[in-house]
């Protein structure tokens, strides 16, 4: 099967399931990329805690901050299914900023990605971003405002609502019922400028290595390892990612590092059109479609 093939069957594939997405797989060694809509913009969700991250460790190391440097943290409070960690927390904490780092970005903690936020606000990652010729990605907002959804508000039995909220929204022509959902207000990402920033992280020609070293450290040791991970994490594979889950938003992004040398860069953004917040089924579609893809990278000749 040729890739215009293989491509047009994943696509197929993924409308009979419900699923929008936007996919790539690079070969970080030698460039060879294959991509589905990869220049779609989409809400970014927790994806954004990764640059954020980046461009926090990069103010360490030029001395602008110190990583020791202790910060008073609201607790969270929040009641609804999902977030870990401070946002769960009941009472104010004080924690220094390289561990708000690790609870960003390894268990995607969105009380401390706040807390940082606060420290290199969005329009600061947003520069650095496009400083980095990474422009694709951009913030604009806290990742408390993600939670401040009809979801949150709602009894479990009635959570279905807000998803059908989000779903409407994709389908109106006047633009999204839901901010956090509107590609024109909410913090947003292309599968391209994330498959960059990966490079970026694993061949570091433009950030400090130490950066791109934490960080690969972190998104391999990310806790949440639903949806990619069953398809590329096994004794052979060391699988680094980070996902964003908001509604009917599901993504992530990562690296495949296998032992036979081949490290491959994977993205996959995607939006469901089924009003439900469990979707086993998509989440397998979704690490179906991107490990098609990463095989299909692989098999790709050199340069």
């Amino acid at each position: 099967m040729n890739t215009e093939t293989l491509l047009d069957r994943l696509r197929t594939k993924l409308l009979e399931g419900g699923i929008l997405g936007s996919f790539t797989a690079r070969n970080l060694a030698t460039g060879q990329q294959i991509s589905l809509d990869p220049d779609r913009v989409f809400p970014a969700a927790s994806l954004v805690k990764v640059p954020l991250a980046l461009a926090t460790m990069q103010r360490i190391i030029d001395g602008e901050i110190r990583g020791s440097t202790r910060v008073d943290v609201s607790p969270g409070r929040l009641t609804i299914p999902g977030p870990t960690g401070l946002s769960k927390f009941r009472h104010p904490a004080t924690i220094a900023i390289d561990d708000l780092l690790y609870l960003s970005v390894r268990i995607s903690d969105n009380s401390a990605t706040d807390a940082l936020l606060e420290i290199t606000p969005p329009e600061h990652v947003t520069w650095l971003m496009r400083e980095l010729n990474l422009g694709g990605i951009i913030l604009r907002h806290s990742l408390g405002e993600l939670a401040d959804t009809a979801e949150a508000r709602l009894r479990p039995e009635e959570r279905y609502l807000a998803h059908h909220l989000a779903i409407d929204g994709v389908n109106r022509a006047a633009g999204p019922l839901l901010p956090q959902l509107d590609p024109a207000r909410a913090n947003t990402g292309t599968a391209e400028a994330f498959t960059n920033l990966l490079n970026e992280i694993w061949r570091p020609t433009r950030i400090h290595e130490a950066a791109a070293q934490r960080l690969r450290q972190l998104m391999k040791a990310n806790v949440l390892r639903h949806r990619l991970a069953p398809e590329f994490d096994t004794d052979a594979t060391v699988w680094s990612s980070k996902t964003g889950t908001l509604l009917n938003l599901r993504h992530e992004i990562g690296v495949a590092q296998h032992r036979n040398g081949h490290t491959i860069a994977v993205t996959a953004l995607t939006e469901s059109t089924t009003a439900a917040a469990n979707q086993p089924a998509a989440e397998e579609l979704i690490a179906h479609v991107a490990r098609q893809l990463h095989n299909r990278v692989r098999t790709l000749q050199d340069f």
